[in-house]
């Protein structure tokens, strides 16, 4: 009588189990148009650390994140380099200041992050310090770098332009 009262809990707790990874399986996702490529999927974007990320970029890689930080300037680091190619002509990288040294503008130059021209013309009128936030992919960690997409670039706040700087 035992054996049988094991053998039934056991077949409905396998049956149960079995239902909850059918019932799993069987969502529906969202479809995706390939015909109009603005229409995608979710993606959703992890906070990150830029000192942690070049500390650690095999851990990034692949990732999307999400980072805050102080504008320093616009570049050409990084561009047209084979390894990581994205070329000069479509696209423009910016750096951001380092944030373990707040007495100073230092960029952190070990993040290699490219922005779209089309969207950088958006934004030339940036000063170093001003706070932006910005998502993407980090897609290389080629030279043991990070190099990251940007699919969102959002600018937070703006320094006051001082006196030198209007005249």
């Amino acid at each position: 009588m035992n054996k049988l009262k094991s053998f039934i809990i056991i077949l409905a707790v396998i049956l149960g189990v079995g239902l909850n990874v059918n019932a799993a399986t069987t969502t529906t996702q969202p479809a995706i148009n390939l015909e109009n490529p603005i229409q995608t999927a979710h993606v959703s974007y992890m906070a990150a650390n830029p000192l942690d990320m070049i500390a650690r970029p095999s851990f990034y890689l692949n990732k999307n994140v999400k980072i805050r930080a102080k504008f320093d300037k616009f570049s050409t680091l990084g561009l047209d380099y084979t390894p990581a190619m994205r070329s000069s002509e479509d696209y423009i990288s910016f750096l951001i200041q380092r944030p373990d040294v707040p007495d100073h503008n230092i960029p952190l130059s070990e993040m290699k992050i490219f922005l779209k021209r089309s969207e950088a013309e958006k934004h030339i009128d940036l000063n170093s310090g001003d706070e932006i936030e910005f998502s993407g992919k980090v897609f290389s960690k080629a030279l043991g770098d990070i190099w990251m997409d940007v699919d969102k670039f959002v600018v937070l706040t703006t320094k006051p332009k001082s006196d030198k700087e209007s005249k």
